[in-house]
């Protein structure tokens, strides 16, 4: 056993688990970072090595969508769906649905990290604005992000990996999963109006926020365009990967939105992550106590090949080392899971990230976007949701994908 590459699996989980470094301002990339150089410097891994522990086209993939994202962004698209919802003649609890649902459908396709970012401040402005209370709001926006997402090989970076790994058919990934991400929506609406149900009750006079902002429709046009030649390439047989980039360098080559902005918007703090979680996780695998690891698990049955140890499995690990490291961790030891388990752990750790504010990185974006316009949204006030919105969608979840064959119970 290499003491070494423990430690550095080790720290690098626990510090997924912690977001941060204890008395530093070091976070979950960071210590992730920290463990790459701790495993340089001790001779455990090489440079030359490392190429081949990443996952390249996950990455090439991930990147080339947060190109498409930017030019919504860019376009400001965003910004002015946003707006329009909190703007709209409706009621509370239609403007509820209106966010859960714009949400929901726009990480299916934008990636919900994305939509995260660019609708919290707006829907918390907006909602406040016309006197009524954000947090409910807030928290549906985070469950449309979340369930949502889990629809598509491209909602987030999770399916993303899933997607490669298994190398899953777009429309395919969409038949088996689209449905528990639509029923998760639908619960996510439901919790959260039945919990905020006084706070929805009341109709103040809103105040007069003006027209909405109006999106550039050109630039808008060509980010829809983009979608669709995307959806077309995946239909064919060109790797994902490179339909992607194909798409990116398109909008890449404009004549008004210049490469070095559309290129800041890349969340690069996020594809260093997955670089490090690939090499860290692939040292780990190397010294065959991964392996070990399972055929005992094997031996005792617990394997998570059914749905009954895969859901608790994805709940504990989504909310407590983040939705993302797990499924790596599980695919860098969980060698052969098959079609059907693939689609099970897409949807499964995509909802359970919906418990606690810690369980994706979209929730904790929305907490952070929201605070930089005062509005604090708080763990508790999550939980309240969260917890029954997530064990009654995981479990709506399990019982489609046992009815529907793709996994057993």
């Amino acid at each position: 056993m290499d003491s070494a590459i423990l430690g550095a699996f080790v720290f690098t989980y626990i510090g997924m688990a912690l977001g941060r470094m204890p008395g530093l301002k070091i976070d979950r990339t960071g210590m992730a970072l920290l463990a790459v150089v701790a495993l340089l410097a001790l001779g455990r891994i090489e440079v030359g090595s490392m190429g081949a522990a990443i996952d390249l086209p996950t990455l090439l993939l991930l990147f080339a969508l947060m190109i498409v994202s930017a030019q919504f962004a860019a376009a400001g698209f965003y910004r002015a769906v946003a707006a329009r919802i909190t703007s709209a003649a409706v009621s509370p609890a239609a403007l509820l649905a209106l966010t859960v649902g714009v949400s929901g459908l726009l990480s299916a396709v934008l990636a919900n990290d994305i939509i995260a970012f660019a609708m919290a401040p707006i829907i918390a402005e907006g909602i406040r604005r016309r006197g009524l209370d954000p947090r409910p709001f807030l928290i549906g926006l985070a469950g449309g992000c979340n369930a949502g997402s889990a629809a598509t090989i491209i909602g987030n970076p999770q399916n993303i990996l899933i997607g490669q790994t298994g190398g899953l058919d777009f429309w395919r990934f969409l038949l088996a999963c689209a449905p528990p991400a639509v029923i998760g929506m639908a619960v996510a609406y439901g919790v959260v109006r039945w919990v905020w149900r006084d706070a929805l009750r009341a109709v103040p006079p809103g105040a007069d926020a003006g027209p909405p902002p109006v999106p550039d429709r050109w630039q808008t046009a060509k980010g829809v365009a983009a979608v669709l030649v995307l959806a077309f390439l995946f239909t064919t047989d060109l790797p994902h990967e490179i339909g992607a980039l194909v798409v990116a360098g398109f909008l890449l080559a404009s004549r008004r939105l210049a490469s070095r902005d559309m290129l800041g918007a890349v969340d690069w703090h996020l594809l260093v992550l997955f670089a490090c979680l690939f090499i860290v996780t692939g040292a780990f695998a190397a010294t065959g106590l991964a392996q070990d690891g399972v055929d005992w698990l094997t031996a005792a049955g617990w394997l998570p090949d059914r749905l009954m140890v895969l859901g608790p499995l994805m709940l504990a690990a989504s909310n407590s080392i983040g939705n993302v490291p797990a499924v790596m961790l599980l695919l860098s030891v969980w060698t052969d899971p098959g079609e059907g388990a693939l689609y099970a752990l897409a949807v499964l750790s995509t909802l359970a990230g919906n418990l606690l504010i810690v369980g994706s990185l979209a929730n904790i974006i929305i907490v952070e976007r929201a605070a930089s316009v005062g509005v604090r949204l708080g763990f508790a006030d999550h939980a309240r949701c969260g917890i029954p919105m997530t064990l009654l969608s995981m479990a709506l979840a399990a019982l489609w994908l046992w009815a529907a064959g793709w996994m057993a119970w």
